[in-house]
């Protein structure tokens, strides 16, 4: 690079989004960035104006100014703010103008990576970035040494990428800056406590290792629980704070949103629009049942009971047509002595697959624990209740919605009624679930969290109240038959009460 290159390079991040030879064609309209400029500028420890203070002291409940560049920034800002927008900026910028090479042993690469729900959702953040290159008319697009859809290589030793949200797979990376989108919203991993909260362990330490490294986490707010409420509930107001937590409504950050569609949303439900414009977190959505009471049922080590002797299983099914949601099978049944639910065994199917294959498979477990008669809801009608009866199975309709069963199910596991087998899934199911208070009526409603699932869960609570509380009819045998049966004195048979109940 000449010294006339040298010299038309930005300084800052701020010159690289407003200059016209480099950024700035994405930001013509200065005005209505002018907020997230004062975020960037907080971020990377720049020269703030009054009003740029201002607005600081605002979003950030701090009083003092950043001395130094932050190594964390969570954006708690309303939709449509434009933050995924400014995160990929920001990745853009550390990757072009960060400083990598001299802490990279031979043959290492600085990588930042892009971790949202899904791949899907990571990649809106990568077209973002990669237009940052490809459309910049001074030439960036020369940096590029190769690329797929989900990777760029630049030839200065730094990988941009889509990662998995895992955190077992975003290990090993040597880490120059993190993108984690949505954060609020990101799918379970259900073999994990916390999933999110390990994705973001397991991240810090790839970043610690190189100097300006920068963990961005942004999403709109959800619930009072998580790492986004963590990092706002520890260090939201806090001068001095290297972790700095921005919080902002969305026309703060972007006024050309109509105040008409926020106003809208507003009337139609007004929490959910305090959390999705207002970025306020959301106090009717809580947890339903703990996760000290759900550990406390399960079982350690017991995966599955096989069937046995004396004790009558029942069973209810969560259908699925095969391709969005798993279909479920629970068998249960009751333990007299102990007034116990146990929880014997559980299915699971995960699309895509043949929903006829899966009934025949759970016709067959079914038959093995003896269950002639299958409960389960009203999804798919004659769809589901005739592929179990061909197989010689009943399906009765349950007189109970999803939210209901979870709602009755909660006594029976606060009480120690009941004992689960030990599915990490089946754990994360259960503590997952969220009793959320609807518009209008004022109900509780009690469902997974958004792109959460709950089709174990749903199966096992059915079959736990099943066993533990219905008075369901006794199914009768040919030898119990037999046994009740005595001959009188003339051969007529007199037939000994068959009680029915628990």
């Amino acid at each position: 690079m000449n010294t006339s290159q040298a010299a038309a390079l930005p300084e800052n991040i701020i010159e690289a989004l407003t200059a016209p030879k480099f950024w700035g064609q994405w930001f013509r309209d200065l005005n209505t960035w002018s907020a997230w400029f004062s975020f960037l500028k907080t971020t990377f420890a720049l020269p703030l104006t009054d009003e740029d203070r201002a607005l600081y002291q605002r979003c950030t409940g701090r009083t003092l100014s950043l001395a130094a560049v932050v190594r964390e920034v969570w954006l708690i800002c309303g939709r449509r703010a434009g933050k995924t927008r400014i995160a990929a900026c920001i990745a853009a910028y550390l990757a072009v103008f960060g400083r990598w090479a001299s802490h990279l042993a031979p043959g290492e690469r600085a990588s930042i990576l892009l971790i949202a729900a899904d791949r899907k959702q990571a990649r809106v953040a990568m077209r973002y970035l990669r237009s940052l290159f490809v459309d910049h008319r001074g030439g960036l697009s020369r940096l590029i040494m190769g690329e797929t859809q989900e990777t760029i290589t630049l030839r200065n030793r730094v990988q941009i990428e889509v990662a998995t949200g895992s955190f077992r797979t975003t290990r090993g990376y040597t880490l120059a800056a993190v993108i984690c989108d949505e954060i609020a919203f990101w799918r379970a991993d259900e073999g994990s406590a916390n999933p999110a909260a390990e994705i973001i362990s397991a991240l810090r330490p790839a970043l610690a290792t190189m100097p300006g490294s920068l963990l961005i986490a942004l999403s709109s707010p959800y619930a009072r629980r998580g790492p986004l409420w963590e990092a706002y509930r520890k260090h939201y107001g806090r001068d001095g704070d290297p972790v700095l937590v921005w919080k902002a409504d969305t026309r703060t950050m972007n006024p050309t949103v109509p105040e008409s569609v926020i106003a809208e949303a507003y009337e139609n439900d007004p929490a959910a629009a305090a959390a999705e414009f207002g970025a306020e977190f959301r106090t009717d959505v809580e947890t339903f049942i703990a996760r000290e009471v759900v550990e406390a049922a399960v079982v350690p080590g017991r995966f599955e009971l096989a069937p046995v002797v004396g004790p009558r299983y029942v069973a209810f099914v969560d259908p699925s047509g095969g391709s969005a949601d798993a279909m479920t099978l629970a068998i249960a049944h009751r333990d007299r002595a102990e007034n116990r639910a146990i929880l014997d065994a559980v299915r699971e199917r995960r699309p895509p697959f043949s929903p006829e294959a899966v009934v025949g498979e759970f016709a067959d477990v079914l038959k093995a624990y003896r269950v002639s008669t299958v409960t389960g809801d009203r999804w798919g009608g004659e769809f589901v209740r005739e592929p179990f009866r061909r197989h010689g199975i009943k399906y009765e309709l349950s007189d109970k919605s999803k939210s209901d069963l979870y709602r009755d199910v909660l006594p029976v596991l606060n009480s120690g009624k009941a004992e689960l087998l030990d599915l990490p899934r089946l754990v994360a199911q259960l503590t997952s679930l969220e009793r959320r208070t609807t518009r209008g009526s004022g109900r509780d409603v009690i469902d997974h969290p958004p792109l959460g699932h709950d089709d174990i869960a749903n199966a096992v609570c059915g079959a736990l109240l099943l066993a533990e509380g219905g008075r369901q009819p006794l199914m009768i045998t040919r030898e119990m038959v037999a046994r009740a049966t005595l001959a009188g004195p003339r051969g007529a048979m007199h037939r000994m009460p068959v009680f029915f109940g628990r």
